[in-house]
């Protein structure tokens, strides 16, 4: 099916009533006709041209500060061996992740201890658990790969390939570990309920979890971290105020990696025991925001929009980075087309083509047959990175961070 001719999809039958408090939502904002995945290889320029689209219609809950897509339709998103989401060929990303996983190894004492984790990718993340333990891990999600060698000669961890559900809460952990999923999730409190039964009925099992911060997102109108697949949008308050409400005590919940991650640690209950967290009312603050975001959002467009065509005037523009942030670049600000390809160090990415758009996906060095005049980086955090990688090809582009 064209995108021309895409059909309009309708919105979710829970729309209007906020899945983590169960409150009426307010839309507040709109992107029509997006790709409805971000990371599917897709192989063929047909294929990419015409791959399915959908609609996201911000809705804004005044009671917990959660915000959703009241048109996303679960069954329109792919999970599945062609899903390739992972940041674990960027040397950038690789020492935070080991960082992360030594650090909370040693802040909740895991050695010989058992591990699950929910939406484990690759299982890179959950592989350093259990070696820096080292612990017994077990990882479930229907886009794991065994061919990628992540986990080879570690009998001590099995993945499933599936997604978790109550099928496979006769399972238990000391530590529940769930990063970069909830985001994915329509029905929140249910899911956040499905990771505390991980958890092993006493007060040392942990559950840690990550997905991206949206105060950042909606602060600084970061719409390229607005796309299809993210339907559910947390700040400190919100993630908290659903946390407590599924049974959970919150140890600690702070922002990494530059900001652009939220991450929450909690046990099981213990109304004796709660820990009082500071700052976490942040609902005034974002109802302003969410409030004025509509026109701030769109005079960001409108200047990337502006700044996109006279870059490309002089040249060639590539992005460097080919996941989810470039699909929403691309379907937001390039609507003239004037992007002819993508650039990604990730070789299972590389020969694919960007969904909806359909550029070339590229390895860094086929630049060298058509250097670009200028190179825009879709997370800043990889600018120091990706400047080195370019100077040591011999080019020398002008270079923009979203």
């Amino acid at each position: 099916m064209s995108s021309k001719g895409q059909k309009q999809v309708r919105p979710n039958t829970v729309a209007g009533t906020c899945p983590s408090c169960g409150a009426n939502m307010e839309s507040f904002y709109a992107f029509h006709n997006v790709p409805v995945n971000s990371c599917i290889q897709l192989s063929t320029l047909k294929e990419a041209r015409n791959y399915p689209r959908g609609d996201i219609i911000l809705g804004f809950c005044n009671a917990c500060g959660f915000i959703c897509n009241l048109a996303f339709v679960s069954e329109l998103a792919e999970y599945s061996g062609r899903y390739e989401e992972t940041q674990g060929y960027s040397p950038t990303f690789q020492r935070f992740h080991h960082a992360l996983a030594q650090e909370l190894v040693e802040r909740y004492k895991l050695h010989d201890k058992s591990v699950l984790e929910i939406g484990c990718g690759k299982a890179e993340f959950l592989a350093l658990l259990c070696k820096l333990g080292p612990n017994r891990g077990l990882g479930f999600d229907p886009g794991y790969d065994e061919n990628r060698g992540v986990l080879q000669d570690m009998s001590n961890i099995r993945v499933i390939k599936d997604f978790y559900s109550e099928k496979y809460n006769n399972h238990k952990a000391d530590f529940v570990c769930c990063k970069m999923t909830l985001e994915h999730i329509q029905d929140t409190a249910k899911f956040v309920n499905f990771n505390r039964q991980a958890m092993c009925p006493n007060q040392a099992s942990v559950l840690y979890m990550q997905v991206p911060e949206s105060l950042r997102i909606i602060r600084d109108c970061a719409f390229e971290d607005i796309y299809y697949e993210h339907c559910s949008y947390f700040t400190m308050g919100s993630l908290v105020r659903l946390f407590r409400a599924q049974g959970l005590d919150v140890l600690r919940v702070y922002t990494e990696y530059e900001e652009q991650y939220l991450a929450i640690e909690a046990r099981l209950a213990d109304k004796s025991a709660e820990v009082k967290l500071q700052n976490k009312d942040d609902l005034v603050l974002f109802r302003d925001l969410v409030d004025s975001f509509p026109e701030r959002c769109k005079t960001r467009i409108n200047e990337w929009q502006a700044s996109l065509e006279e870059l490309a005037s002089s040249g060639p523009v590539v992005l460097w980075g080919s996941g989810s942030k470039a699909v929403s670049f691309l379907s937001t600000v390039d609507i003239r087309g004037l992007i002819k390809r993508v650039v990604d160090i990730n070789p299972y990415r590389q020969k694919h083509y960007m969904p909806g758009t359909a550029q070339a996906i590229i390895a860094p060095q086929e630049l060298l047959d058509d250097p670009p005049v200028a190179v825009i980086i879709m997370n800043p955090v990889y600018r120091g990175e990706i400047t080195e990688s370019l100077h040591q090809m011999g080019l020398s582009p002008q270079i923009l961070t979203l």
